[in-house]
C-alpha cells in the first residue's frame, strides 16, 4: 500500500510549537492511547475514536442541537443540555448548527497527504530555527502504521522527526521507525510497578524494557519526566528515575510540571478527573526537584 493513501485519527495539529523539541515545530496529535493516566491533559485524546465534546461554559441554551439531533440523543435539563451518549451516532448535525461552538467533535481521519500539506506550510520555519515535525497524542505508536508512513514521507523531504511516546509498544513496533525518528522523547513516569498500575492502567515494565533497548541500538532520547506532586515526586522515585535514566546512558531530562488545564475537557467529556484536588507543583519544589536529578550528573531543564 502506498504511503500517499494511509489514513489515521488526528485530534489537531499545533502550529509554532515551541515545547515538543528543538526549534520551532509543527505537532500532530494522533488519537487513542493505551495509558489511562490520572493526570492526562489531553483526554481528548485517549479513546481511539472522534468523540463529541460540549463545552458547558460556552452553552447559550438555544436548544438548537435539541432540534438539529436526529437521533434525539440531547435532551435540555436545566441550563444545559444532555447527551445520550449510547444514542449519538457523530453526524455532526449538533456541531454543525451550534452558535456558539459548545458542541464540537474531536478526531477526524486524515491522510498522509493531507498531513503532509499541513507540514508544508511551516517548512521555513523549520529551516529558520532548525525546527521540524513531532507527533504525540495520545500516544502516537497507537497508530503505527499511520506513524510509520508520515515519518517516511518527512525523512524523504530532510524534516527533522520527534516522537513524544510513553513508550508502550510491542519493541518490533519501535524498532520499525525507529531509524526514521531524529528524537524520541520518552516519558518515565514513575519506576514503581505497583504505582505504574494505579496511576496509568498498566505496568512499566515493558516501556522501561523498550527504553533500554532503545539506548542500545544509539537512538537518540531525551527523557521526559511529569512532576505530580503526592505521586511521583517523593525522594525514592526521583532517584530510581536518575538512576535508570544513567544506566541507559542518557544525560538530558526534561521536568513536565502537573497542571490542571485539562480538568473542563473531562468534564466536556463526560469523564471523570481523578485528582482535582492536587495543585501544581511550586517553583521552589520544581528547582529542589532539579538540583536533586543534577546532582546525578544529569542535564535538566524545568519544561518541554
Amino acid at each position: 500500500m502506498e504511503a500517499t493513501i494511509k489514513k489515521g485519527i488526528v485530534f489537531d495539529v499545533k502550529k509554532y510549537a515551541v515545547d515538543d523539541g528543538p526549534g520551532i515545530r509543527t505537532t500532530i496529535f494522533f488519537k487513542g492511547c493505551s495509558l489511562r493516566c490520572w493526570w492526562c491533559h489531553n483526554p481528548e485524546g485517549q479513546a481511539p475514536k472522534p468523540e463529541l465534546m460540549y463545552k458547558r461554559n460556552r452553552c447559550i441554551g438555544c436548544d438548537e442541537c435539541v432540534k438539529n439531533c436526529p437521533k434525539e440523543a440531547i435532551t435540555h435539563v436545566g441550563q444545559r443540555v444532555s447527551i445520550n451518549r449510547d444514542l449519538c451516532d457523530l453526524c455532526g448535525k449538533c456541531s454543525q448548527g451550534c452558535p456558539s461552538d459548545a458542541l464540537v467533535i474531536v478526531g477526524k481521519e486524515m491522510k498522509v497527504e493531507e498531513i503532509m500539506k499541513e507540514i508544508e506550510k511551516d517548512e521555513i520555519f523549520y529551516d529558520e530555527s532548525d525546527g521540524g515535525v513531532t507527533f504525540s497524542g495520545g500516544e502516537p505508536l497507537f497508530q503505527p502504521d499511520f506513524l510509520d508512513a508520515l515519518l517516511e514521507e518527512c525523512r524523504g523531504r530532510g524534516i527533522h522527526t520527534a516522537v513524544d511516546t510513553c513508550g508502550y509498544a510491542p519493541y518490533e513496533t519501535i524498532d520499525k521507525i525507529s531509524d526514521k525518528v531524529n528524537l524520541f522523547l520518552y516519558d518515565i513516569k514513575m519506576m514503581d510497578d505497583k504505582k505504574h498500575r494505579k496511576y496509568t492502567g498498566i505496568s512499566n515494565k515493558q516501556i522501561l524494557e523498550n527504553l533500554k533497548r532503545l539506548a542500545e541500538n544509539g537512538s537518540n532520547l531525551l527523557i521526559r519526566f511529569p512532576i505530580i506532586p503526592g505521586i511521583n515526586d517523593d525522594e525514592d522515585n526521583i532517584t530510581k528515575t536518575a538512576e535508570f535514566t544513567l544506566s541507559c546512558d542518557i544525560k538530558q531530562m526534561n521536568l513536565l510540571p502537573y497542571h490542571r488545564a485539562g480538568i473542563e475537557k473531562y468534564k466536556s467529556l463526560n469523564m471523570v478527573y481523578k485528582i482535582a484536588k492536587i495543585q501544581a507543583p511550586s517553583n521552589q519544589d520544581l528547582s529542589l526537584i532539579k538540583e536533586k536529578l543534577e546532582t546525578f550528573g544529569l542535564r535538566v531543564r524545568i519544561g518541554g
